[in-house]
Formats: C-alpha cells, structure tokens, sequence
C-alpha cells in the first residue's frame, strides 16, 4: 500500500481536537468529513465532549477503535508534540495538521516543527502540515478541509502549498464543470512535499492530470526527476508564484547576472515536462482540456463562428503563440457554401453570420473534421436572440463524438451559455469564455505533445574526464572564491575542452620565452585574483608581433592596470596564440540551489548582458538538450552558414555545453563557471575557449 494513500482513502479518522461549536475550524472539519459520502469510520476525539453531531466523542487517540489509519490534528501548536507522539503509540501512520504556529512564524516555531518531524520518524509517520487545509478524495468522499463546498467529481488532482487559495479555487471551479479527483493543501511541507504527492498521483487511477500551485520547491534535483518520468503518462500542469523576484544577490560573472533563481525554474519545469502556466484562470484551462482531449498533431487550426469578431480575436491569439489558420481544401469550401447563407465566409474562419442554426454548426463541423489540411478545431458562439447556445452545444458534440483532434469551443458570455457549458463539459469538450484563451492553451498542449515526443529520443552520454587534476588545482583554492583564466585553464582542458595555446609568465624574461613558443602572433593578458573583467582595466593587449612589441605592451599594461587599480595584486601575465577567425559565444553555468547547474548559451563577448541572447539548460544534459539551446538564440542561428557566413562548428559547442555541465556536477564547490569568448571554428575544426573563469561557492565542501 502506497504510505500516502490514508491522506484519501483511510479505513477510518480521528479529527483530533473535534469541536461541537460551529464557529470553530474542526467543527467545519467534522461537518465536511460527514456530509460527502465517505465511508469509513469517523471519531471525534476531545476530552470534554461526549459526542459531537451524533458520533461518540472519545478522550484521547488512544481510545479510538480500529480501523483508523488516519489522524487529523486541530490542536494548538504546543499540543502537536504529544498528539503525534500519542498516534506513534496508537499505530497510526498518517497524520495531516491543520493547525497553524510552527515555521512561519518563526525560530520558535521552526523549532516546534522541526520536533514534530522527529516523532514522525521515530514512528514511520508521514505528516501532512503543519499549518494547512487538509484533504479531499472526491471518489472516496473524503473531505478533512474546512473549505465550504467540493468540486464536482473528476479527473485533475491539484496541490497547493497555499491553503487560502485552495478555497478560492473551490468556489470559482464549483459550477463551472470542471471535476477533481484529488485536493491537497500542503501548508509548511515539514515531511510530505509536492513531489511526494506527484508522486502518489501518478498512481491514482482516478487522476489523468495534476495541477499545482507552488511558492518554492524543496529538493529541485528529485523534482526534476520524477517529473520527467511521472509527465511521461500523465500531464502535470503548474503555476508558480513569485515570479517577479528582484532576481539574484550582486554576483561575479556575466552568468550569474542573467541566471536569476526565476531562470532557473523556469528552465527546469520546460526541461522536465512540467506545463508552465502564468495565471490560476490557465491553470484549470489547461488541466481541464488534458484530461478530456487529444494533443494537437500539428499547428494548423480552423475557426467555425457566427461572428467575425471574436475569429478576429481568435486568430490573434493563435498567430501569437505559433499557430496558423488551416487552408482548407476547395472540396470543402463548396461543401460548405452549397449549404450556408450565400454571404458566409467559407475560407477559414468559417464565418456563417449571426442567423447559424444548430444544424449549421453540426454539418460545417463535420466537414471541417475530414478536411486533411485541419489539425485542430475551434467552435466559436456569440449568442443570439433566437438560438439556444445549448442546442449549438448539443450539435457539436454529436459532430465531434470520436474524433481525434482536439476541439476547444469559446461560447462568450456567462448567464446565457451556462447550460451550453454543462452540456459541453459533460460530454468531454472544453468552453472557454473568451477567445484570446484559445492559443494560450493549445501552445500548452503543443508544449506538452512536443515534450513526449522528444522525451523517448533521449541519450545517455557519458565523458572521460581528469578529476585528479582539478582536484588538485582546487586544493590550492581553499580559501579563495575566484579562479582566474591562469587556473581555469587546465580544469578545462581536464574535461576536454580546448583552450588557446598559451603559457603563464612571473615576469618579462618569461613572457619573452613564451612568446617565442607562441609567436609571432601573441595576445597578453594581466593575472590577478582581484581583476576579474581584465578588458575594464587595460589588463588586454593583442596582435602582438615581434619582442620589442612585446616588451612596451608589458610595461604599458603594468602601468595601466597599476593606475585603475592600484590595490590589486599582480601575479605575472598569460601570453596566448592569437586566435583564428571565428565566431564568439559564450558557454556557462551558475549553480541554482534548489536545482543544481544550471548551463548558458549564448552570444559571447563583452555585450553578452546587454543582448541577453542566450538560453538555459540543468545538468546534465544529454546531445539533442544541448543542441536545442544552442538553436533557441540568434547567435546559434548565424552558425549554420547564414547569408555568406561560412557554416560553423555547432557539434563542438554542444560537447563543450556537455562538458561543462559534468564538470559542474562533479565538483559541487563549484558556483560558477564562464567561459567568455568561446570561439568557434568553421565546421569540423571544433572551439576554443579564448577566456574562462570560476567562482566557487562561499562555503566549499
């Protein structure tokens, strides 16, 4: 038996705290657990209380009769303690807490909690809690919540690490005909998480789709993992909060000023098949049409309407999220015209004008459904004076029983297409209220059909690397956070990424001999672990050509530098092979903490911050990930031989990204890595990292 299952389908409950006085939450509680069907044995349990809505009241858990392998806590936080310790004794292994006074109030609090979680481990517990709503099972008739109402009974399974909003949601799905199989509210997550209950849901065979609300994830890594295998059956739909965080603390690469925490969820949700949505209203949109519709085939829509406007809007909305109008065969334009007023529109939108009867709508959708060029089917209604929305509703779902395409219908309005909606809901096809709905919601269908598709192609890819080697350049590093491009070189170079032929020079005498290996074209760059953008500060000096050239360049940028920053330290200079032509990227990673390394692609240079062309993966990736960054920006673009740009190396940045993504999961001490330009050759000829650098974290393991 799965250990999350007593949380929806217990033999029993104790409501522990029970209250016969109705302005009280257990009360509401109690209530709830009776008046929707469940039945397994119910107890109040309350010391001072005989009995409670006709149930025996009992003194304490450890009076409760079997069966009860569920235990819902309503006492006050300081009580929680014993109480757990009590459904220790008792045997019960599931116990949700509703009440409120633990983490989120503070280090007094977080320390009740953190108790809490230890007598739930002593005992093989699972805690729902603390500070929460409860559950609800809608198939078992379960309801530990003190929410007014339940959802219809069907097919999404939502979580919530909000209890206020789960109410809210409630009241707006109730008469709407969108049903529920599961409701969980979270609260505080001190043991049972969201990815617990994905889990558990993934089982359910009563839930097609899972929808949450979240504020933070725990553990991003197990996250990521068990969405990606959990979204392979089963749509997982979620909208997160906290979105316009002002982004990350003052960081120390041109990576860590773009690669924000928002980034970073965003990036894992895209990467790992969760469908990202931006508003609640998208949220059971989009969960509702998954649980009822087939994914789209292709991105060619018709629009079959009574009214030009809203297909005007419509159309908008496709256009914006990477949908076109279908071009409908001429065999059914004239299918169509032999049978609609004469002055309708029969090209796509199919626009058969304010008089359309329900017969209309049922033979022109027939049609359109067998029309090759179709892939997805968009009714659309504006009510009139003499047509009864819900016999249009009626029409459609007798043209479109056993179809294979999705159908998502928009009938405006509220009062007037109530009764179209119940009908349409009930029968499987989604309404939406306006039509600028329509392209947000297939895209997050496309999104999703894309995903599966790619997730069966997935590879595994493992690399040989030097781990001793960077081992031991980072145990020179135990008290330092940044790595200059003297000592990023070689950890680079450990896990076969190419670097420019160069050397490290104390003094002039070395540069001189360096130069004669590296000649007679060489670059010189200043070493120091206070100058990071070595650029700002005339710490750069290239096309050097002969040793006397050599020499001045030296004095000058020792003189240079000394100016701009005279506190730094100056270790000596690298003296480098000019580089070939090529192009410039950049190639980076920023560890996340709740989701790893998080990897960058993108345009490279100086005006990397300011183009922000770039894109983002977490490691590992496997070949085609990497390819797909790389292709998501415009730099990727001019690497395939656009215009008369010569075709370059794209197989050699997607290794580099593979590389660097490994390095970083290697070696968790590792904050940040940049290599900043990464040049790439003409096709076959691979990259090289002109520049790099490392920061590592604050507190290294």
């Amino acid at each position: 038996m799965h250990p999350l299952l007593p949380f929806f389908k217990p033999q029993g409950v104790a409501i522990i705290g029970a209250s016969s006085n109705p302005t009280k939450l257990s009360f509401g509680i109690f209530k709830n657990l009776l008046q929707y069907g469940f039945q397994g044995k119910i107890y109040p349990v309350n010391p001072n209380a005989k009995e409670i809505l006709g149930l025996t009241c009992y003194p304490d858990i450890l009076s409760v009769p079997d069966p009860v392998d569920l235990a819902v806590s309503v006492v006050a936080s300081n009580l929680t303690p014993a109480v757990l310790e009590a459904c220790g004794q008792r045997g019960i292994k599931a116990v949700t807490i509703i009440s409120g006074g633990f983490r989120e109030i503070g280090p007094e609090g977080e320390k009740l909690e953190k108790q809490c979680l230890e007598i739930a481990h002593k005992y093989g517990m699972r805690l729902v809690g603390p500070n929460c709503v409860g559950t609800m099972d809608l198939y078992s008739g379960l309801n530990t919540t003190f929410i007014h109402g339940v959802p219809e009974k069907g097919h999404i399974g939502f979580l919530s690490q909000s209890g206020a909003i789960c109410g809210g949601i409630v009241d707006y799905v109730r008469g709407k005909h969108i049903g529920f199989s599961n409701f969980v509210s979270l609260g505080n997550e001190a043991d049972v998480t969201e990815t617990d209950m994905i889990e558990y849901l993934a089982d359910d065979p009563d839930t097609r789709v899972i929808a949450l609300y979240v504020e933070a994830i725990k553990d991003g890594s197990r996250f990521m993992g068990v969405c990606e295998q959990v979204a392979k059956s089963k749509p997982i739909v979620l909208l997160k909060a906290g979105k316009t965080q002002a982004g990350a603390k003052a960081v120390s690469s041109h990576t860590g000023s773009i690669a924000g925490a928002i980034t970073a969820y965003k990036t894992a949700f895209k990467q790992c098949g969760v469908i990202e949505v931006d508003t609640v209203t998208d949220l059971f949109d989009v969960a509702h049409v998954l649980t009822c519709q087939a994914l789209p085939r292709g991105n060619r829509a018709v629009i079959l309407t009574n009214s030009g406007g809203p297909a005007a809007l419509a159309s908008d909305s496709l256009g914006m999220h990477g949908f076109s109008l279908a071009n409908l065969e001429k065999e059914t334009q004239e299918v169509l015209r032999s049978h609609l007023n004469p002055s309708a529109q029969v090209s796509n939108p199919v626009d058969m004008l304010g008089g359309a009867e329900p017969e209309d709508y049922e033979r022109s959708f027939k049609e359109l459904a067998k029309d090759p060029n179709v892939d997805i089917l968009l009714p659309i209604l504006v009510p009139q004076a003499l047509i009864k929305a819900e016999k249009v509703a009626d029409a459609i779902v007798n043209a479109a029983k056993g179809l294979d395409k999705p159908v998502l219908c928009c009938f405006m309005g509220d009062e007037a297409v109530q009764e179209a909606r119940r009908v349409l809901h009930k029968n499987g096809f989604p309404m939406f209220t306006f039509p600028d709905s329509l392209g947000r919601v297939l895209a997050s269908m496309k999104f999703y059909a894309d995903w599966i598709e790619k997730s069966h192609r997935k590879t595994e890819w493992e690399i040989r690397r030097h781990r001793s080697t960077v081992e031991e350049v980072l145990s020179q590093y135990k008290y330092q956070r940044l790595i200059g491009e003297k000592d990023t070189r070689p950890i680079l170079e450990a896990y076969g990424i190419p670097v420019i032929a160069g050397g490290f020079a104390a003094n002039l005498n070395e540069a001189q001999k360096l130069y004669q290996e590296f000649g007679p074209s060489v670059v010189m760059k200043i070493v120091s672990p206070h100058i990071l953008h070595k650029s700002d500060v005339g710490g750069i000096r290239i096309g050097i050509r002969n040793p006397e050239e050599l020499e001045a360049a030296y004095h000058q940028m020792m003189e240079e530098v000394k100016q701009k920053m005279p506190e730094a330290m100056i270790e000596g200079v690298l003296i480098e092979k000019m580089a070939p032509k090529g192009q410039e990227v950049i190639i980076g990673m920023k560890r996340d903490p709740v989701f790893g390394p998080l990897l960058m692609f993108g345009f490279g240079g100086i005006f990397v911050e300011v183009f922000q062309d770039v894109a983002f993966r977490i490691a590992p990736v496997d070949h085609q990930e990497a390819r797909e960054m790389v292709f998501e920006t415009k730099s990727g673009k001019l690497l395939t031989g656009y215009r008369n740009l010569p075709e370059f190396d794209v197989e050699g940045i997607v290794e580099g990204i593979q590389r660097l993504g490994q390095l970083a999961l290697d070696f968790p001490q590792i904050a940040e890595v940049e290599i900043n330009p990464c040049l790439v050759l003409p096709k076959g000829q691979g990259v090289l990292a002109l520049d790099g650098r490392i920061v590592l974290a604050e507190e290294q393991s």
